[in-house]
């Protein structure tokens, strides 16, 4: 099992995507922006960070790195596809998945560490999970709050699409406290807390994170 981790010019967390993967039995395969191959990766994930100093938009400018050509069309053919934090907001760049992420509400960057509900495990990202379950996860985010019209709301509500939710108040201001999304396959997530930094008890808040990384292993050999 390889899953690809791509590092964009201001990529902060590709190391600790890594560590996840290995630690949920894949091998984790480094992946450049430059990139326009994705080297027959099983999976991607995009890690946190402020990708090209998050000028323009943040994910405005990595949408168009020459690696996100070969990702968009591996992830509509069905590629598993994470997009943690920064990644999630290139994501929503590159349209692979609806709405925005924009500037916390206060107007001030949020570290934490919160309690997240997942609300659909049926993605090949949550299936090591329970529908309802709560979990640990840290956030760290400036531009956190997702938002989209009342429309793509309703259809993400009434299509399962909304992935986890915080579950201990809403930090961010984001629309109905969605944390995460899912397109309608259920392959492409976006999560705007950090699950890879919480793979261990000795290193972060709980090992709660893991599950999905262990359950993108499950769904690439299943």
């Amino acid at each position: 099992m390889r899953i690809g981790v791509i590092t964009f010019p201001g990529s902060l967390d590709d190391r600790d995507a890594a560590r996840a993967v290995r630690l949920a039995g894949a091998e984790p395969v480094a992946l450049w922006h430059a990139d326009r191959d994705l080297r027959g990766v099983d999976a991607v994930i995009l890690p946190g960070g402020f990708s090209y100093g998050d000028y323009l938009r943040c994910g405005a400018i990595a949408r168009f790195a020459p690696v996100m050509s070969e990702l968009v069309a591996a992830a509509r053919s069905g590629l598993p596809v994470l997009g943690i934090c920064n990644g999630f907001q290139i994501l929503c760049e590159a349209h692979l998945l609806p709405g925005a992420l924009t500037r916390n509400s206060g107007l001030r960057f949020v570290t934490r560490d919160l309690r997240l509900r997942v609300e659909n495990n049926r993605t090949a990202w949550t299936r090591a999970y329970r529908p309802g379950q709560q979990i640990v996860v840290p956030l760290k985010s400036g531009e956190g709050a997702y938002l989209a019209d009342p429309g793509t709301l309703a259809e993400l509500e009434s299509g399962g699409q909304v992935v986890i939710r915080y579950a201990s108040g809403n930090p961010n201001g984001s629309a109905a406290a969605i944390a995460g999304i899912c397109n309608a396959e259920g392959n492409v997530v976006g999560l705007m807390p950090h699950p890879e930094h919480a793979v261990s008890e000795l290193t972060g808040p709980s090992a709660d994170g893991l599950g999905f990384f262990t359950s993108a292993v499950a769904a690439v050999a299943g």
